[in-house]
């Protein structure tokens, strides 16, 4: 056939193959030869998922079922069982639909401000304003790292064992120690107290103000403080006011004991928690077996020592006439009654008053570092709850 002496040429016809399925494709890949391949590029063949398409038009528009929730970080709304697929916010002038989203943090409780400038890092930069006190300053939170300069550089001395603040809080015993054997009453002492405290707290709240002060402050004092204080009040300020409460309020061998138990305990139970805490029960955030323990026994160690050879064996000093435990415990009258033990059956001496007294004050410290009081700081409340307790048991059994 021919069109004015040309001949007609059909055109090629057009041959669409349609995609093979995956069970297709593993078939070919076993009959067929490929050249080499890395085994990464084998890998990635291997494990890539393939393309299912859904077909949801069976679905109800208005009634679905419960899908899991998305773990994209954008997406944040909740599907419930039974929810409805229309779209509940209007969408803007560009199209999109607007999606609230948590508020971002920068990892230590601070909102990030939407003015803030990136440094380049993962980890934003702390904002430079006084956000305000609140309770939570008390917390003794697990301290983050790289806040400040020294804990850095030395991660495992100052950061992870916190062996300067400890040599610190350790050096304060001794010194109480000192002032006992030197004569000084205990009332005497709580004035230079309060007189350290006030300009203490005062450049504490200063630096919180002015975030170039708070960075040369971390710079010079960086050794001696938890990263975790950076943006919260130095501990510092919560050992002087616990010191001077037990020291001001409690007779003197009380108010030595808690001091003592205060520094001592308290460093046992950071030091033995830190090294043995993983291998024993977590008694609550923070706190283990261990700690507890070491703080108990310490505690028990501290009150036979200061009670059964410093007292009999130094003193006596002025103003040991007003202690509450003279070696002695009894039963109050009324519960002695009761049972029909005479005054001197309900009375116990020696060795195995100072063994009960020893363990009680073992007891207090060890109770006094591990509860928790509105997140306060454990160097406020452990002389205080120590002087508490020893002072009612003595109150009920002397």
């Amino acid at each position: 056939m021919s069109v004015r002496g040309k001949p007609i040429v059909p055109a090629t016809p057009r041959v669409i193959s349609p995609s093979p399925t995956p069970s297709e494709k593993d078939a070919a890949a076993r009959e067929s030869y490929f050249g080499p391949t890395t085994r990464s590029a084998a890998r990635r063949r291997l494990t890539t998922p393939q393309l299912v398409e859904e077909d949801l038009e069976d679905e109800s528009p208005d009634l679905r079922r419960a899908r899991t929730r998305s773990r994209s970080p954008i997406d944040t709304r909740k599907v419930g069982r039974l929810t409805s697929a229309k779209p509940t916010a209007k969408p803007v002038a560009n199209g999109h639909t607007p999606i609230a989203s948590a508020p971002l943090t920068n990892g230590h409780g601070l909102e990030k401000s939407a003015t803030t400038k990136s440094n380049g890092h993962l980890l934003p930069p702390t904002p430079s304003i006084y956000t305000g006190w609140s309770w939570r300053d008390f917390s003794r939170s697990p301290s983050p790292l790289g806040l400040i300069p020294i804990h850095r550089h030395w991660r495992t001395f100052v950061h992870k064992h916190e062996v300067p603040r400890k040599a610190l809080h350790v050096s304060i015993g001794f010194f109480v120690v000192w002032l006992y054997l030197s004569g000084t009453q205990t009332l005497s002492v709580c004035p230079y107290l309060m007189a350290a405290l006030v300009p203490i707290a005062a450049v504490d709240l200063a630096r919180h103000h002015y975030a170039p002060f708070n960075r040369f402050y971390v710079k010079v004092f960086g050794a001696l403080m938890r990263e975790s204080e950076f943006d919260g009040y130095n501990g510092v300020i919560f050992y002087l006011l616990g010191a001077w409460t037990v020291l001001y309020c409690f007779p003197k061998d009380v108010g030595v004991m808690g001091t003592l138990l205060l520094s001592w305990c308290d460093t046992a139970a950071s030091t033995f928690g830190r090294l043995y805490g993983r291998f024993t029960p977590r008694l609550r955030r923070g706190k283990s077996l261990a700690g507890s323990l070491a703080a108990f026994l310490v505690g028990v160690g501290t009150a036979a020592w200061f009670w059964g050879w410093l007292v009999p064996t130094m003193g006596p000093y002025p103003g040991d006439e007003h202690f509450m435990f003279k070696g002695t415990l009894s039963l109050p009258s009324t519960l002695a009654e009761a049972v029909g033990l005479t005054s001197a059956q309900a009375t116990i001496s020696g060795g195995t008053a100072l063994g009960i007294m020893s363990l009680w004050s073992g007891f207090v410290a060890s109770a006094s570092e591990l509860v928790d009081i509105f997140g306060w700081d454990d160097n406020l409340t452990i002389p205080v709850l120590s002087g508490l307790g020893i002072w009612g048991f003595l109150k009920i059994f002397n």
